[in-house]
């Protein structure tokens, strides 16, 4: 995976600061990666960036391919002259939290504006740009702006809700009705467009300073998305367009009574008749788009969780095997063997989940959470402690689905205080930043920390709840929040554990 040590930080754009409500690609991204460059990291990790729906969650994407229109940043747009201050009523914005409710209408409204602008305009260095991006992600795009158009439409209801023709997709039905919407439809196209645009020029600018990107794809897709609606013979569904079996996890660290994560299940056969066409393009997108891709969940190819649908928790389902290392084979004959991949292998991690790790060589992860805790009459013999692991690993003080340092550490008992306080000869009065030296100081060769542990936040910040439908994905920062101290500091540190050196990964990149 990694030719050296490096480490970085997870964030998500979203979290970043902006006069916008949320964060997004404009001023504030290109400063952090900036103070990347100033604290020696080498990686920004994010969650996935595609179009989020009902609770606002990045895993529950209204298409694995297309951008989130959110993040497209108003100042970059100003600069392109797609949006004139006039444009502009601002609403009054959190700076420490994302209130969706109030950015979407507002940022829906001002992209709507820029279309409307490029219309009247369309500038020919802009348009030329906007051809050669339709052609270029047509496999994708015109169904998923069919779906964002037909949704719009219907209130913003569930493809299932729609009208019986559009549900089946009747060609006469989407032809009738791509005329009707063409207006809506070519908005959504040139949404896609800027997202995209933006896109590509920051990760040309972070691979210019060295900074490499880690991108993220769940496993499963969200039940209403245009990958379901246009490809529903992929999924385990009924007659209705309904799932028959959804996905989640049994009961786990994070809830006795498991996750029902709702997804639709992929009908793996059908998939593998296709040649795994769908995973291939996603992948080869999404390569395309970062330095290093995460797969989230990634047991689920050896077997997965599956829940009738009409259960209301994750305790009664079953397990059933997956597709295992064939897709990835599949996936390395077309696009070649040089795509890094990291696989999150958290949970119920069994034999043949190991198999395919090892057989494929992806690294996997540790949790220093998860390490500590798991002391029982003072002993502790879990693979995520620092004694324990080994070069091709990432190692994380957290993910975005844990409590941050702080937050954890004020939960704990004290066996596992004691316990945490002896093995890293500390009071534990700095404990986030204790966490970071010791994954910094760990063999894995990459060391990502949350933002939020950096700057030694508690649990107020954190990103998500497993298992809480409300108030997740909302934290931000502030400018203020990466003081000169704390970037020197970090550096020292990352310095001091061999990690501040450049790092490879098989993007080239213009550096012009």
């Amino acid at each position: 995976m990694m030719k050296q040590r490096t480490s970085g930080i997870l964030l998500h754009p979203t979290s970043l600061p902006s006069d916008w409500g949320i964060g997004d690609l404009g001023p504030g991204a290109y400063d952090f990666i900036d103070f990347l460059c100033d604290a020696g990291q080498r990686i920004w990790q994010m969650l996935p960036l595609g179009p989020t729906g009902y609770g606002d969650s990045p895993y529950q994407s209204l298409s694995a391919f297309a951008g989130n229109p959110m993040i497209i940043s108003p100042d970059l747009l100003l600069e392109e002259g797609l949006l004139t201050s006039g444009d502009i009523e601002k609403p009054a914005f959190s700076d420490d939290h994302v209130d969706f409710a109030c950015v979407i209408p507002f940022k829906s409204e001002l992209l709507k504006k820029a279309h409307d602008n490029f219309l009247a305009d369309k500038p020919s260095n802009i348009a030329q740009r906007y051809s050669l991006f339709c052609t270029e992600h047509a496999h994708w795009l015109d169904d998923y702006c069919l779906f964002a158009a037909f949704k719009g439409f219907h209130q913003n209801g569930p493809w299932t809700s729609w009208p019986e023709e559009l549900i089946r997709r009747s060609p006469e039905a989407i032809s009738t009705w791509s005329e009707k919407l063409e207006n809506e439809i070519e908005g959504h196209r040139f949404i896609q467009f800027l997202f995209f645009d933006q896109w590509e020029k920051l990760h040309r600018y972070a691979n210019y300073q060295g900074i490499r990107i880690i991108g993220d794809i769940p496993l499963f897709v969200a039940h209403d998305s245009s990958d379901v609606w246009s490809n529903q013979k992929w999924f385990y569904l009924d007659k209705q367009g309904q799932p028959t079996f959804v996905a989640g996890v049994p009961p786990d660290y994070f809830s006795n009574t498991g996750q029902r994560w709702g997804n639709p299940l992929f009908n793996w056969e059908q998939l593998k008749n296709d040649g795994f066409s769908f995973w291939i393009k996603r992948v080869e997108l999404l390569s395309f788009m970062f330095d290093f891709i995460r797969i989230d969940h990634f047991r689920g190819f050896a077997s997965y969780w599956e829940i009738p649908a009409d259960e209301e928790t994750a305790m009664n389902g079953v397990w059933k095997k997956g597709p295992g290392s064939e897709i990835f084979h599949a996936i390395e004959r077309d696009l070649g063997s040089d795509i890094p991949i990291i696989a999150e292998d958290l949970g119920v991690i069994t034999e043949d989940v190991k198999q395919m790790l090892d057989e494929l060589g992806f690294p996997g992860m540790a949790i220093l959470q998860f390490g500590f805790e798991a002391v029982e009459d003072g002993i502790n013999t879990s693979l995520f402690l620092p004694h324990n692991h080994h070069y091709n690993q990432v190692v994380y003080t957290g993910t975005h689905d844990n409590d941050t340092v702080r937050g954890w550490w004020n939960m704990q008992s004290e066996e596992v205080k004691d316990f945490t306080r002896r093995y890293l000869n500390t009071d534990g009065k700095i404990i986030h930043r204790d966490m970071i030296r010791t994954a910094l100081s760990s063999v894995a060769a990459l060391a990502i920390f949350p933002l939020q542990d950096l700057l030694g936040l508690g649990g107020e910040a954190r990103m998500n709840l497993p298992g809480n439908s409300g108030g997740n994905w909302q934290w931000r920062f502030l400018d203020k929040d990466l003081y000169s101290d704390l970037v020197n500091d970090l550096l020292k540190m990352t310095q001091l554990y061999g990690r501040a050196g450049a790092v490879e990964s098989n993007t080239e990149t213009e550096t012009e």
